[in-house]
């Protein structure tokens, strides 16, 4: 009588599970947006210009790292579409347009589909 032994796990590190790509391309095009945004002084002349400039600059390189599967663009991003969340909260708290409600939505979940445990797993 043999034992019967489960198969070992399938390592999956380095696969990109769709949902990784559709995130990651929506925050490219929310990024780039954001850039022209900056660029044609939507954000004003000063600081704002350039925090914005700064911030699309740090999420465009967490988008990348997150496409090649890196633990490091994964935390960007993750970073990225808590503090997106958070900010498009305060604005429909202080303007109530809904545009602001259902994109942070999207963020939220967004976050909490990256926060998963089999996505989490599967980045180098």
């Amino acid at each position: 009588m043999s034992e019967l032994t489960p198969n070992p796990p399938v390592l999956d590190k380095g696969r990109m599970l769709p949902g990784v790509a559709g995130i990651a391309l929506f925050m490219l095009v929310f990024t780039l947006t954001n850039v022209f945004g900056a660029l044609t002084n939507v954000f004003g002349t000063g600081r704002g210009k350039y925090g914005v400039l700064a911030l699309c600059t740090m999420l465009a390189a967490g988008i990348f790292g997150l496409l090649r599967m890196r633990r490091w663009g994964w935390a960007m991003v993750m970073a990225g579409a808590i503090l997106l969340f958070a900010g498009d909260v305060f604005y429909f708290a202080h303007t109530h347009a809904p545009q602001f409600l259902i994109r942070g939505l999207f963020e939220l979940v967004f976050f909490l589909y990256l926060v998963r445990p089999d996505v989490r797993d599967r980045m180098v």
